[in-house]
């Protein structure tokens, strides 16, 4: 890459990494929007996809505590009802335009309960795509299971290798690269445990990265905070969390990247802004990268079973979903506190 082509990707990372915002994942796929409609009621239908995400990009004040937002294909081409492209909506607010590339994860052949990510053939072409539509970094999700026997070296670096293809493809489009590797939450293993496969597996993916030449400095890491299973009996507090993922970041993510935008894999909106906003407090000064957050449900989930697909409840469902994204602004300056969850803003 030239100096040019890097001084762009640096200029992107720099207005995502932004000190008091975050990210949104509104790149649900289709299949996964339906599932969360339909349990609230609403139609599974492209129009009612379409004014959820109007609903959202159309928030007044988002762009205070959003850098960026990550779009699903059917959205980057949408509209809102007055005709203006949603990913002009974003841009005239500030936010940068972003959009997932990977096509979903698929059973690994041959080893049970692991999966592989596929969307590699053809990437170039329709990264160059999207980024002529406006997009200024992408996003490629790689899913590892903890169990019996499980993750094994082999989905371990599989999954690393496509990573690291993707993000070299992204660069070389002029994307910034959302590198994301999620340990999941599923099951009952202890933060421990946890600990040592999200070790394994960032050793195995920033070493792919190092081989296929990307460059650290013009990329983003998205993983998952260091967390027992859901079924775990024993479930950390706060304090334990905010220190084990840290730390396991200060062995793994070289000073090089600029920053870690957590995923929020199931947690709740409440949980997930109180672990990040410790990690501010008790690692402030000790971080070499930025540290914030790239949720999903841990932002919209309030908004949207507020709105249950009717257009009354519009205003009510984009202050909740400002409020939440406050939330998530003030943890990412360690200035969150819970009673901040009762304070619903009156700017809207």
């Amino acid at each position: 890459m030239n100096r040019m082509e890097t001084a762009d990707l640096k200029k992107t990372v720099a207005l995502l990494l932004h000190k008091q915002k975050g990210l949104l994942a509104m790149d649900e796929s289709t299949s996964t929007c339906n599932k969360r409609f339909e349990a609230l009621g609403i139609p599974q239908t492209e129009e009612y996809r379409r004014k959820y995400r109007e609903l959202i990009v159309t928030t007044p004040g988002l762009e205070e505590s959003i850098s960026g937002a990550i779009l699903f294909d059917e959205t980057i081409n949408q509209s809102i009802t007055d005709g203006t492209l949603m990913i002009d909506v974003l841009k005239q607010k500030g936010i940068v335009p972003g959009i997932k590339v990977d096509e979903g994860a698929v059973p690994l052949d041959r080893f049970p309960g692991e999966k592989i990510t596929e969307g590699l053939d053809g990437l170039g072409k329709r990264l160059a795509d999207y980024y002529a539509k406006g997009a200024r970094f992408a996003k490629w999700r790689a899913v590892i299971n903890i169990g019996e026997g499980i993750p094994t070296i082999t989905a371990i670096k599989t999954n690393a290798y496509n990573l690291a293809r993707y993000a070299v493809l992204c660069q070389q489009a002029g994307l910034v690269p959302i590198v994301e590797p999620e340990v999941l939450m599923d099951g009952n293993h202890s933060l421990q445990q946890c600990s040592e496969v999200t070790h394994q597996v960032l050793h195995a993916v920033f070493n792919a990265l190092f081989d296929q030449h990307v460059e650290f400095e013009g990329m983003i890491l998205k993983p998952n905070m260091v967390l027992p299973g859901l079924e775990s009996p024993v479930q950390d507090s706060i304090d334990v969390v905010a220190d084990a993922t840290v730390n396991c970041f200060l062995r793994c993510v070289p000073a090089a990247v600029p920053g870690i935008a957590f995923l929020s894999g199931g947690q709740s909106g409440q949980l997930a802004s109180e672990r990040l906003n410790a990690m501010h407090i008790r690692f402030k000064d000790k971080m070499p990268w930025e540290l914030t957050f790239s949720f999903s449900r841990a932002i919209q989930q309030p908004a949207l079973e507020a709105w249950k697909g009717d257009d009354n409840n519009v205003a009510i469902a984009q202050k909740l979903l400002y409020h939440r994204a406050w939330c998530n602004s003030m943890a990412r300056q360690g200035l969150y506190k819970p009673e901040m969850e009762k304070e619903i803003p009156d700017q809207l």
